[in-house]
């Protein structure tokens, strides 16, 4: 659903104790983020929290009042410390319990002789959650209100997102483009921000990097919705460099 005028606006809320201990290195914020700019939705927040009801109760509901989406991922395998289903259905304030037609996605890949206890875990929903599918595994994710609860494994969370991608509304896609200073930031810095105060409807940033001489570098990047503004805001920033450059 493209073309909403307004921004439209998501949080990713990552879960899980390895996360914050570093035994397990996130790949999902930057691919979540990636993916919906590129659809025309803005990333303004993301947390990452541990395996603790209370935690993810409070920044689902926080975050859930501030964005147009959250996106959270992991935490909803079979193992004793997979509570994000349990706590986005206390967050919603709605019960919780084994839905038919997640245990019939499990039975797609599960023999029912091998769907215990554990694994029946990953079929408990809350209730008035649609389902998201999972095309890799079964075990299904869910969307609730706002909500959008995903797997951590990265492969799956993919999967899922493509699944929901289609039904997200969408607001007017950022633009960008990026100006090489050759220059270092610190060179830049000045008249850089007189730019980006006069042309406030776009955002400029700048991003320092070791060229291939081994030179300290810096790319500028401009975004904004509007191409007639965008294009306004690089014409300066180009003639800016431009006039840094030394002359031969």
């Amino acid at each position: 659903m493209a073309g909403a005028a307004e921004p439209v606006t998501a949080a990713v809320l990552v879960i899980g104790d390895e996360i914050l201990s570093g035994r397990t290195k996130d790949r999902n914020i930057g691919y979540i983020a990636e993916y919906l700019t590129a659809i025309g939705v803005d990333v303004r927040e993301v947390r990452v929290v541990p395996d603790i009801e209370d935690e993810i109760v409070g920044a689902v509901n926080a975050l859930r009042a501030r964005y147009t989406y959250v996106f959270t991922t992991g935490g909803i395998g079979p193992t004793h410390d997979d509570i994000t289903a349990d706590s986005v259905a206390k967050a919603f304030g709605v019960g919780i319990d084994v839905d038919p037609r997640a245990r019939a996605m499990l039975l797609e890949y599960i023999k029912p002789e091998d769907l215990n206890e554990a694994r029946l875990r990953m079929a408990r929903i809350p209730h008035g959650a649609d389902l998201v599918e999972n095309p890799v595994s079964k075990a299904p994710g869910f969307w609730i209100g706002n909500v959008i609860v995903m797997a951590g494994v990265p492969t799956i969370m993919q999967a899922m997102l493509d699944q929901v991608a289609p039904k997200l509304r969408t607001g007017v896609r950022m633009l960008s483009q990026t100006v090489r200073a050759d220059a270092r930031e610190g060179d830049v810095g000045g008249p850089l921000g007189a730019i980006a105060k006069a042309n406030p409807e776009v955002s400029i940033g700048s991003y320092p990097f070791m060229a291939e001489d081994g030179r300290p570098n810096t790319n500028l990047v401009v975004r904004g919705r509007d191409p007639e503004k965008l294009a306004a805001a690089v014409a300066q920033v180009e003639a800016m460099v431009a006039a840094l450059a030394p002359r031969p």
